[in-house]
């Protein structure tokens, strides 16, 4: 029999310990499944939603719930980490010198940083309880990250479908570790979206048929990081000068209010050259300069040419003709993709 007053002690014990190692939300659920969300998934999948992400259907059944990926596990614990910005993501819209990237790849790639904080916090509760077995999870793995911290109390899913927390606003890096500890678990957090729709609204592509649902297809995030071969032509100029991932839907969610900078993840502040880099200076990498810039960082999982191919999409949107010798010097690129996106740009400042 499960000791109540003892399960919810070693919860605060474990949200204590989360705090004290960075993170900034913490939560606690079952690991059973949960019919509405196995059915929501398979209706994304079923629409197609999930684009090339082919991992992501055939692992459905892993991604079910936590037991089917781990039958031992009894709890999840969630958390994310903050990594609000200190600067407006959306000041460098008209640019025509700069590129945008992502909040969150301007920094140390998240998925170790993330992890080695998740290690601790298991290490730290076998300590605790010797006979729990644990598994930390970020991001890599067939795991829902946002489903489970809506269940378990750290934020609700928003209409632009990522986890909204009601004081960290949508800046979470979330992780999770499965344990066979029974630990008590959090009510749901309820959604607090209301008649809101300025994340829906924000978005170049439509990418959301209606709130709750996103067609991967058409996002900007999955276009230009994991999209492979050229994007349609229908979407290149509604990319922008975005050169990795999109935050719009993000940045324009009114919770962010309550959302402060995150200083004490010193690994999650921006580099500087990652901030507002220069297109020019984009465009002229070859593999090994690549490589050398993103040291680090998650840009450097796409490579080169898809990292080229999207800076020369920025190009031919950027209207500036100072631009042209970059572009014209990659029409001969041996990767086709890069050649035919740099023929496009090219068409478009002239």
């Amino acid at each position: 029999m499960v000791n109540a007053a003892e399960t919810a002690g070693l919860n605060e014990r474990i949200a204590a310990q989360a705090r004290a190692l960075g993170f900034a939300a913490c939560g606690f659920a079952g690991a059973g499944e949960d019919p509405l969300r196995s059915a929501r998934l398979e209706q994304w999948l079923g629409e197609g939603h999930h684009g090339s992400m082919e991992w992501m259907e055939t692992r459905l059944d892993h991604r079910r719930s936590p037991q089917g990926l781990w039958p031992e596990a009894r709890s999840v614990i969630a958390l994310g980490m903050s990594y609000a910005p200190a600067h407006d993501p959306l000041a460098l819209e008209d640019s025509s010198e700069h590129a945008r990237i992502s909040v969150y790849a301007q920094g140390r790639d998240y998925h170790d940083v993330v992890k080695k904080r998740l290690k601790a916090l298991a290490r730290w509760l076998v300590e605790q309880e010797p006979e729990a077995q644990v598994k930390v999870f970020v991001d890599t793995a067939p795991v829902m990250e946002k489903p489970l911290g809506e269940a378990a109390g750290i934020g609700w899913q928003g209409k632009h479908t990522n986890l909204v927390s009601p004081t960290h606003g949508s800046w979470l890096f979330l992780g999770a570790i499965y344990t066979t500890l029974e630990l008590a678990p959090a009510q749901a957090h309820r959604d607090q979206c209301g008649s809101c729709r300025a994340c829906l609204d924000a978005c170049p592509t439509d990418a959301f048929p209606a709130p709750y649902r996103l067609d991967a297809r058409r996002c900007i995030s999955y276009l230009t990081i994991e999209h492979k071969g050229p994007v349609a032509e229908e979407f290149r100029s509604m990319l922008g000068n975005r050169i990795y991932g999109c935050d719009d839907c993000l940045a324009v969610c009114p919770w962010n209010k309550f959302a402060s900078e995150a200083q004490a993840i010193r690994e999650f502040l921006p580099r500087a050259e990652l901030v507002a880099p220069r297109l020019g200076e984009l465009l002229a990498l070859d593999d090994a300069g690549f490589r050398a810039l993103f040291s680090g960082s998650p840009i450097k999982r796409i490579g080169r040419n898809r990292f080229v191919r999207n800076c020369l999409y920025a190009a031919g949107n950027s209207g500036n003709a100072a631009l042209i010798p970059q572009v014209e010097a990659l029409t001969g690129d041996p990767d086709a993709v890069v050649a035919e996106a740099a023929d496009w740009a090219l068409a478009r400042l002239r």
